[in-house]
């Protein structure tokens, strides 16, 4: 027995604690940096979705959207505008105030900013062939009026600090709810801008110009401006269907379809290669091993030409000439091009179903029940984290697939999955540089794959280590 009264027992073990302890501190460092390594850009492109500028220089993670206090601001100017604190806008017989503050070094020189709301159309691409409805014709400016006048030091220079206040007055009558107010100020060259009641979308001939998209956004449309714009700006021009819900849509549908199918046959193949001794028994394992190394990309004209052709003329017999330019024609063209994920399925639940004990079987074979009574309702149920596993890996698959649903998906342009459609959109909007709705619509795009993970992370993990071992 260790004599623990030892002066240098205790000290040595002192000394292993210290150590295991200090091990245990590198580890969990090192894992802090990994992780903030591999999460920055996910951080740093959920952050940027929010800018107005997604392409501000210098980058940071300070934003003027996920400050609380021009949310309240917002919020104040949204309500008074009379679109609601939430999601803002503008309606007849309402008026608001809006500040903004200059510094100038030399007060004699002092001249008044010109307030002007533009004619401007909302973002680009698709809202850039939409008709407006302009604020410009529905809403009159006051005069300006200097509220406030104080001395003032900006970094070693010493002037004065000037407020300009404007009243937005929308006449009472029957004009429409105004999604969107912008503004323009243009200032002297001795007018350097400081601040105003909501930060300012842009500034441009070095602060000569302050412009903004929206003075009356309310929390949701200042906050999640971009978001917001993913849902308004992105109407098809054929059908008048918003894009991004049929694509969000289309990707859901495929995605669930594939994981219907993939629980029914990867569970029903595992189950019998683990369970049931036939001829070929082997050969058909190693076959489907084997197709883990075959790319979709060797295989997809092939398939491709199956899917025109209507599944070898089968469909043909329904009124359907082709499965091209469907979801019925990703979902189910979608199993053959990817091979490798698919047999990946059936090995997991095959290794799991290895893993449980055939006393379990025998037992309800005595009981009275046969092979498909004894699969469905007792060797299933017990499988719920290898099915786990299966649901987050096929789901995330279909829902992250971009080359089978390119090929096959061409028009009309509402038929495409999500991945697709984010593709489209960096075609529309990254050539004019609206960078913010791309992101916005990437971010959202990772959201059901996060919470399914979320919600079946637990058999998740269990279904992955159960497939890795052989009980």
């Amino acid at each position: 027995m260790t004599d623990l009264q030892n002066p240098d027992t205790r000290a040595e073990l002192n000394f292993l604690a210290r150590r295991r302890w200090a091990r245990v501190g590198v580890v969990y460092v090192l894992y802090l940096l990994f992780m903030l390594v591999f999460l920055s850009p996910l951080l740093f492109s959920v952050v940027s979705s929010f800018k107005t500028n997604p392409l501000d220089y210098p980058p940071t993670l300070k934003t003027p959207q996920l400050n609380p206090l021009n949310w309240i601001a917002a919020g104040k100017l949204g309500k008074a505008a009379g679109g609601g604190v939430w999601t803002g806008g503008a309606e007849p017989g309402n008026e608001f105030t809006f500040s903004i503050n200059y510094f100038i070094e030399d007060i004699e020189n002092l001249q008044e900013p010109e307030f002007t709301i533009p004619r401007r159309k909302p973002g680009a691409g698709l809202a850039a062939v939409k008709v407006p409805t302009y604020a410009a014709d529905h809403l009159g400016i006051s005069e300006i009026e200097e509220t406030r006048r104080e001395p003032y030091l900006l970094e070693s220079l010493s002037g004065t600090a000037v407020e300009y206040t404007i009243t937005v007055t929308y006449p009472e009558g029957d004009g429409p709810l105004l999604e969107r107010v912008p503004l323009d100020i243009l200032a002297s060259t001795e007018l350097i801008y400081l601040s105003s009641t909501l930060p300012a979308s842009r500034l441009e001939r070095r602060g000569r110009v302050a412009s903004f998209d929206h003075i009356a956004p309310g929390v949701v449309g200042f906050a999640f401006y971009n978001y917001r714009r993913v849902f308004d700006e992105t109407e098809s021009l054929s059908t008048g269907r918003n894009l991004f819900v049929a694509w969000f849509g289309n990707s859901l549908f495929v995605a669930i379809a594939r994981v219907v199918l993939n629980l029914a046959f990867a569970s029903m193949a595992g189950y019998a290669l683990a369970r049931y001794s036939f001829k070929g028994r082997y050969l058909l394992f190693f076959i489907v091993i084997a197709s883990q190394v075959i790319p979709s990309q060797v295989t997809f004209i092939s398939n491709y030409l199956v899917l025109r052709d209507g599944v070898f003329g089968i469909t043909r017999l329904f009124g359907v000439k082709s499965l091209l330019n469907t979801l019925a024609g990703v979902i189910v063209g979608g199993a053959g091009a990817s091979a490798m994920v698919e047999s990946a399925k059936v090995f997991i639940m095959k290794q799991f179903f290895e893993s449980l004990p055939k006393e379990t079987e025998e037992a309800a074979f005595i009981d009275g029940a046969g092979h498909f009574r004894t699969f469905f309702s007792v060797m299933l149920p017990m499988a719920r984290p290898a099915l786990g596993a299966v649901t987050i890996l096929t789901f995330q698959g279909a829902w992250n697939d971009f080359f089978w649903p390119m090929i096959v998906l061409t028009s009309p342009e509402d038929i495409r999955t999500l991945p697709i459609g984010i593709l489209y959109f960096r075609q529309i909007y990254g050539a004019a540089g609206d960078w913010g709705l791309i992101l916005s619509g990437a971010v959202m795009s990772a959201v059901p794959v996060v919470v399914l993970y979320v919600v079946f992370q637990k058999y998740f993990l269990q279904g992955l280590s159960f497939g890795g071992t052989k009980g």
